[in-house]
């Protein structure tokens, strides 16, 4: 089962006062084919077609004619509805934008929402490689309705248009988390939660694995190059073109080729019992490269 059919589920369970479900009602009837003869709801989550046919039931006093159609492993469940015309009033259906009383307040639009993505939405589940929340819409002036009030919770919805249908989608990984949230899918954000901080804490330790890596390869390009600046002094020259203390530095280098800086100056410290910061190795180094630079251009 996908993650977007897990949360269905989920939402299909949850109580509801009567007016929320009137709401969340007519989303999923404006969302759903209409016309003035009938509506047809079809799903293939059986929760929520049952969760639907209950509602119709329960809020409506209408029983749908309930056909079940097996498309190759998968069953199509659909709800039909005849002379829907009072069902469109009781529910503010009308024209593309619900009545403003299914909307009146926090709650109503909040079940609205959940019926809303029980029809049209679809969510990536936070183990795949994006954050992606979308809702198929069909009409552009009701897209831009649904993004009005999305966006009133600070979601940052946006809207792209897809052949002749309009997607209102969310890319925000945390405002996902908080959509789903807001219609009520705790297990989900749960799960959600859970991934999504499992993913950021990885990509996390990935990048400064990454940076630490980074500075291992710098390091040892950096001692390679200083290892072949004494070698040339030494072939071309002599280090004892080098003052006392550049020449032990040298020294020091070629015997331990692959040490950075810092763990050069505390080897240097200890077998020579004279102090040395990594600062006064790179010093002397840069002394050395000089010198070195030299002999190249001569």
């Amino acid at each position: 089962m996908s993650f977007t059919s897990t949360i269905k589920d989920e939402l299909s369970k949850l109580s509801t006062t009567e007016t929320e479900s009137i709401s969340e009602l007519s989303a999923i009837i404006h969302s759903s084919t209409h016309d003035d003869k009938s509506v047809i709801i079809d799903t293939e989550n059986n929760s929520l077609a049952r969760h639907i046919y209950s509602l119709l039931k329960d809020i409506c006093n209408i029983t749908p004619k309930v056909i079940v159609r097996k498309n190759k492993k998968k069953y199509m469940y659909i709800l039909e509805i005849n002379n829907p015309s009072n069902l469109y009033k009781e529910l503010g259906v009308i024209g593309n934008i619900p009545s403003d009383f299914i909307v009146a307040d926090d709650d109503l639009k909040r079940s609205y929402l959940k019926g809303l993505f029980l029809m049209t939405a679809s969510v990536n589940d936070p183990k795949t490689s994006r954050y992606h929340l979308e809702f198929n819409i069909g009409d552009k002036e009701y897209a831009e309705f649904i993004i009005k009030i999305l966006n009133s919770y600070g979601f940052n919805s946006k809207l792209l248009k897809r052949e002749n249908r309009y997607m209102v989608y969310i890319k925000e990984a945390e405002k996902i988390g908080d959509f789903l949230r807001l219609i009520g899918a705790f297990n989900a954000v749960l799960y959600y939660e859970d991934i999504r901080i499992y993913r950021d804490h990885k990509n996390m330790t990935n990048r400064l694995n990454n940076c630490e890596q980074a500075n291992v390869d710098k390091s040892i390009e950096s001692a390679n190059s200083q290892v072949k600046d004494i070698e040339l002094i030494k072939e071309k020259a002599s280090l004892d073109l080098l003052s006392d203390n550049e020449r032990i530095v040298a020294e020091y280098r070629l015997k331990y080729k692959e040490a950075s800086l810092l763990e050069l100056s505390q080897i240097i410290s200890l077998e020579t019992e004279k102090p040395i910061t990594k600062s006064g190795v790179y010093h002397r180094m840069n002394k050395i490269q000089k010198l070195a630079d030299k002999i190249r251009n001569k």
